[in-house]
């Protein structure tokens, strides 16, 4: 951790010199996520008073979605509190009485189908016939054992053999296939069943890990992935009420939506404008109207920008609005950084980051949500799982666009339907979900009307009187669900996505290649040219700090893991401060 003598201990040093003339650190986070909101309501229970939180979208939450329809709330994003043992969302929802336990015991043994404690998981064939009870437990049952053997690689530090390709999907395919074929009590109808079964196993696998694939996920790192101990929880109310509570804290005023940021300037040393049209926001004024171009707001001490003033970064908006800062918090999603890290960063990205963001994987898991006039299905069934029987030696979870529903792992009934009324949450990932985005909701209805009465076997299933449903890998706010651990990538490449800018050891030698920048000035191809002149100083440590779920290496794609990464990056500038804080009280 940082302090802040790494800028030099004299009383001249830029960071005390700054901080004497303006009072307080200037700070932007960017996104109003559950990462953006946890770091923002950290600095502002410290003391920071000049904290901004930069939203492109409309609303806060980020991949928290919860929408009302009638008195139902439904989740198209996060959706449980997975733990409770020393889970920081789990003890915000319990204290303000959010919570409703949804499983039993340590773990969720079904794992992705959690609303209700009670009830079976009804398995049907594409042939219209349910898959008897003892065979799913002996299926489940051998699944779980090399579910588990997955874990131990990356836990027991133990080798990776060739054959597995170094992927959980391609080891539990081959090791469940093996351990099938060779029951010998097994009749070859019942091993062709359980053999069908691997696939959509996988793809229960696939939507829990956001990959495309199970087989896209790295075997030795899968173990690292922590789960907390305890019940898993949903919150009938909507998991938007975590986003609030956490957001109660916030003045309203800190929180700017519809407030994209096109890139971020950083390693700048100083900065001031030179067009006299640019009117840069004064020291916490952050109700500036932010209306047509963005520019209003009362000017700082002493005019403009000073030209003694250290401004090591500067944020510029898609309204062409320039924010010099001191630090800024990024918590954009991984996808986005996929899409945007050429041209959001100048300079551009260390080379080992740029690494770390292509080898770590994203992908889309979807919801369906359909509502029914009637239950077609027993008082006794959670959830109707789809195996499709022919795909009982297929070696891959790619299907053509057109039948991109075969993605479709199954459907979980949302319990009570006194609280929902009668309703599936269907579960779809990777490039078919992509395929799904793009069609209107009257074809994803009736798609999903025929699977119904093809797999139950009942041709009289009506439509559903409503679809709702999920498109997070088309939204540009986030190209993606969560992240996972891609083939090629570990832990490490977590921890140097989350590294601090600029690099202690050498900032100038890190910045990447990709993005090149005439020294001593900042401008935008698309906003009228503002050059910057940066006069070159000492450099301030961590300008620019990385937070979301991506970046916790023990917790990605956990709301949790998210919150902890924005309080994480809050604590290193609240460390950073801490002694020129103290010498103002």
């Amino acid at each position: 951790m940082q302090s802040c003598e790494s800028s030099g201990d004299s009383a001249d040093d830029p960071l005390s010199r700054g901080l004497r003339r303006r009072g307080q650190p200037r700070v932007v986070v960017i996104g109003a996520g559950l990462a953006g909101l946890a770091a923002a309501k950290a600095l502002l229970e410290q003391g920071f008073t000049d904290v901004t939180v930069l939203e492109a979208s409309s609303h806060i939450g980020g991949r928290v979605q919860s929408v009302k329809l009638g008195h139902a709330t439904f989740e198209l994003g996060a959706t449980w509190i997975h733990g409770s043992h020393g889970n920081p969302i789990y003890h915000l929802a319990e204290a303000n009485g959010l919570l409703e336990e949804t499983t039993d015991g340590e773990r969720s043994v079904g794992r992705i189908s959690l609303y209700s404690k009670n009830g079976v998981a009804c398995y049907l064939t594409n042939h219209g016939r349910r898959i008897p009870k003892d065979v799913v437990e002996e299926f489940s049952d051998l699944y779980n054992e090399v579910y588990n053997l997955t874990q131990e690689f990356f836990r027991h530090d133990k080798p990776v053999n060739a054959e597995s390709q170094n992927s959980v999907g391609v080891f539990t395919r081959e090791e469940v296939r093996n351990r099938i074929r060779n029951d010998p009590d097994d009749p070859e109808a019942t091993k062709r069943l359980k053999l069908a079964m691997i696939q959509q196993y996988l793809k229960v696998e696939s939507c829990e890990s956001s990959s495309h694939s199970m087989d896209e996920v790295s075997l030795s790192a899968f173990g690292e992935w922590t789960e907390i101990p305890g019940a898993h929880h949903i919150i009938p109310s909507g998991f938007m009420r975590v986003v609030e509570l956490l957001a109660e804290g916030i003045p309203a005023h800190v929180i700017q939506l519809g407030k994209p940021v096109r890139c971020i300037h950083w390693d700048q040393a100083s900065a001031r404008p030179r067009g006299p049209e640019i009117e840069p926001r004064g020291e916490g004024d952050h109700n500036h109207d932010t209306g047509e171009g963005g520019q209003g707001g009362e000017e700082p001490r002493g005019g403009r920008w000073d030209e003694d003033e250290q401004w090591p970064v500067v944020v510029e908006c898609e309204d062409c609005e320039l924010i010099p800062v001191d630090h800024v918090i990024v918590t954009v999603s991984l996808g986005v950084l996929k899409r945007q890290y050429t041209s959001f960063f100048r300079p551009g990205l260390p080379t080992e980051k740029v690494a770390a963001i292509h080898r770590l994987g994203i992908g889309t898991t979807d919801k369906i949500f359909l509502e029914f006039e009637e239950p077609f299905w027993g008082p006794e069934c959670n959830s109707l799982q789809f195996v499709w029987e022919d795909e009982a030696e297929s070696h891959t979870l790619t299907y053509p666009p057109e039948l991109w529903y075969r993605k479709i792992c199954g459907f979980d009934v949302l319990y009570p339907p006194e609280r929902y009324g009668h309703v599936l949450s269907g579960w779809i990932c990777g490039e078919e979900a992509l395929v799904m985005e793009k069609c209107d909701d009257e074809a994803v209805a009736e798609i999903c009307t025929e699977m119904l009465r093809q797999f139950t076997g009942n041709p009289n299933i009506p439509k559903p009187r409503r679809i709702l449903r999920s498109a997070w890998g088309s939204n540009p706010c986030f190209r993606g669900s969560y992240s996972y651990t891609q083939v090629g990538s570990s832990g490490a490449d977590v921890e140097k996505l989350a590294k601090p800018l600029p690099y202690t050891e050498s900032s100038k030698t890190a910045h990447g290649s990709s993005t090149k920048q005439q020294p001593g000035h900042l401008f935008s191809s698309k906003c009228p040219e503002q050059p910057l002149d940066a006069n070159r100083g000492a450099v301030k440590p961590m300008q620019v700090l990385f937070s979301g779920e991506a970046t916790h290496r023990k917790y990605y794609s956990t709301t949790h893991g998210a919150l902890l990464s924005g309080q994480r990056e809050a604590a290193r500038l609240i460390e950073m401060y801490r002694d020129l804080f103290q010498q103002g009280t």
